[in-house]
């Protein structure tokens, strides 16, 4: 699948997100998100490297399942972001981390 493919499926899966819970899909939603997803996603490394409190410890395939879920949720709320702030963002990352012209 097209980088623009899945931009447009994460898109269209916010949107129907917020219209379905009344949320105003803009900025100050999708990056506090980020900043709710991005805490989900060091607590599920905390808990993969067992660095918690026990009752919290998953096996190693639960655990990777778990990163692999918050690693999209951040993933998916920086296309949300990048869509709203009007970035193409992948363009971006093919200049600062393929190509490396904005160095």
């Amino acid at each position: 699948m097209e980088f623009k493919e899945i931009e447009n499926k994460v898109l269209k899966t916010a949107e129907d997100y917020c219209e379905k819970y009344n949320i105003k899909l803009d900025e100050d939603f999708a990056v506090l998100k980020l900043y709710e997803e991005v805490g989900e996603l060091a607590q599920s490394i905390l808990i993969h490297r067992k660095k918690c409190r026990p009752e919290k410890y998953l096996s190693e395939e639960e655990s990777k399942k778990e990163l692999g879920k918050e690693l999209a949720d951040v993933l998916g709320l920086l296309i949300m972001v990048s869509h709203l702030l009007d970035v193409d963002l992948e363009d971006a990352l093919n200049k600062k981390w393929i190509e490396r012209t904005n160095k």
